[in-house]
């Protein structure tokens, strides 16, 4: 018997898809929207339960995705209607995104990230991947930063947001880092101490968040007033500033580095 296909783009399952890749939270149930054997592969990998496998209709089914998956066979130019990419590679998920909370940040010697009013999503998701990398327990994104479940920081974050925990930088959650002794470092480009200088060992080994500021504008009189230390990254050759995600990383790493 031929497989089912789905032609039609006013599809429920179709009108599912499409309102997940646009981030209407609403529409979609409260699921997101992955693309492509790698993001896939990722989130399988770090134990994601997928809700739904689409592919396109020239496609074959991954022999690695489980049978117990529901899988929906759309007509090529359905799909190419329900993704972003240019070039999709003809297979997209649904699946419900992981809940974390500020709590599970606080282990062993906590190492946050706080990004505050981050607006590209290609910054964001690669700092959630530099998260991973250099050991940070935790992000936490204040109101007005865009969602790290935006497709472009999905992507940019190569995998690394199905495992790196987030949560809402709140009232409450400052509140709760300064009662677990969670010292605020805030990135400036001058005026601040070099994140390397040997007096900054004993606060970096501790317990600690890295607060991130907005592309264009930084960090706000509010965020700097509350921050315990403030750090810079020195900078012989002649930029005024570095992108937010290389900044991040770079603190990231730093921390890191003394750690070890």
């Amino acid at each position: 018997m031929a497989e089912f296909v789905v032609t039609s783009r006013s599809n429920p399952r179709v009108k599912q898809l499409r309102a997940a890749f646009a981030g209407q939270a609403r529409l979609a149930s409260g699921l997101i929207a992955i693309e492509g054997e790698h993001l896939l592969q990722e989130a399988l990998r770090s134990g994601q339960a997928l809700k739904t496998i689409f592919v396109s209709e020239r496609r074959e089914v991954p022999e690695y995705v489980p049978r117990i998956v529901e899988v929906v066979r759309l007509a090529n130019d359905v799909f190419q209607s329900c993704v972003e990419t240019q070039t999709p590679q003809g297979i997209a998920a649904l699946l419900v995104p992981p809940v974390s909370t500020l709590e599970q940040m606080l282990v062993g010697t906590p190492l946050l990230l706080i990004a505050v009013g981050l607006q590209d999503p290609g910054n964001l998701g690669t700092l959630i991947r530099s998260a991973e990398a250099f050991g940070a327990t935790g992000i936490l994104t204040t109101p007005g930063t865009v969602s790290p479940w935006n497709q472009k920081a999905i992507r940019a974050s190569s995998g690394s947001i199905f495992r790196v925990p987030l949560a809402v930088a709140d009232s409450a959650a400052i509140e709760r880092l300064e009662q677990v002794g969670v010292q605020l470092i805030a990135s400036l480009k001058d005026d601040a101490t070099a994140i390397d200088d040997a007096g900054l060992a004993g606060l970096l080994s501790g317990p600690l968040a890295v607060l991130i500021g907005n592309e264009g504008a930084g960090l706000s009189d509010d965020w700097l007033r509350i921050a315990d230390q403030r750090v810079t990254i020195p900078c012989p050759g002649w930029v005024e500033s570095l992108n937010a995600a290389v900044a991040g990383s770079i603190l990231l790493w730093e921390v890191s580095r003394q750690r070890r």
